[in-house]
């Protein structure tokens, strides 16, 4: 009887832990990621997101910190290759900067509301600019594998929000997010001024994925005015944009989208294409933390 009391008492301990993370907020989940990051010390003014095949970016931080995920409250583990699954505090480009190495994607199971947490929670910490990255085929036919694309607007396909649920509302501010600059006209246009090479500037179409786009559905979306095509990114810019942030969106065109060239689509492209053009994300990168 005495093991059967003890078998009890820890399953209704275990349900009773589980319901409890079950029945927190959004907002109470972000606070406490908050509160977890703010013990290392580090107010980060800037914050970068690492899309795939760009992991290496982070051995450039200074004076690093850091955080795997499987320490952080709230955050999943990334199942993406080439993304690492950690947050290194540091400075970079002479910033106090997070750099944020792995996504949770939607298509992995998470709503978007969790793709945007480390957002949410590093802007509590005081961030005031985000600079996401991300690999995306290309859907204008002048563009090419290895080009960046600067953001200038975005469609989002999925019918989905990080703030749905209402929780714009325990954030504060508007209810209602005006998306008309989501991607910061003047940053845009100075980092624009400063490129040295040929920066492509154009609209990210957002998909769920996990698949690529079939030809008829690239054709779709160019006639929508989409210039790339992705499964990222727009989570971290909602969220960011809701909370006051500066948003800087590049694209790292990895392929031509489906249908162009007649060659089959794989990750491995992807993350080749971020080793080929990572000097000139560098660059575009360090305009963009000083501008």
């Amino acid at each position: 009887m005495g093991s059967y009391v003890k078998f009890v008492l820890r399953l209704t301990k275990s349900f009773k832990l589980n319901y409890y993370e079950y029945m927190k907020t959004y907002y109470e989940k972000v606070v406490e990621t908050a509160e977890f990051l703010r013990g290392f010390e580090f107010a980060p003014e800037m914050v970068l997101v690492l899309g795939s095949g760009l992991a290496d970016m982070a051995d450039l931080v200074k004076n690093p910190i850091e955080v795997p995920y499987s320490d952080v409250p709230n955050f999943p583990e990334p199942k993406v290759a080439g993304h690492k699954g950690k947050l290194v505090f540091g400075e970079l480009f002479s910033k106090k900067a997070a750099v944020v190495c792995g996504r949770f994607h939607p298509y992995e199971g998470h709503s978007m509301a969790i793709s945007a947490l480390p957002i949410a929670a590093l802007a509590q910490l005081g961030a005031a600019r985000l600079i996401v990255t991300n690999a995306a085929g290309g859907v204008n036919r002048e563009f090419n594998p290895g080009d960046i694309m600067l953001i200038s607007d975005h469609i989002n396909l999925t019918g989905d929000s990080p703030l749905h649920g209402n929780y714009s509302i325990e954030f504060g501010g508007e209810q209602f997010t005006d998306l008309t600059d989501c991607y910061d006209k003047n940053l845009r246009e100075k980092i624009k001024s400063q490129a040295d090479f040929r920066l492509q500037e154009g609209v990210y179409a957002y998909r769920l994925g996990p698949f690529y786009e079939t030809p008829a559905e690239v054709l779709m979306l160019r006639l929508m005015g989409a210039d790339a095509v992705g499964m990222s990114t727009i989570p971290e810019s909602l969220i960011a944009k809701h909370l006051g942030m500066e948003v800087v969106g590049f694209s790292l065109i990895s392929n031509k989208a489906a249908g162009y060239d007649g060659e089959k689509l794989n990750h491995e492209e992807v993350l080749e294409a971020g080793k080929s053009a990572s000097e000139n994300m560098k660059k575009v990168i360090e305009i963009a933390m000083g501008a």
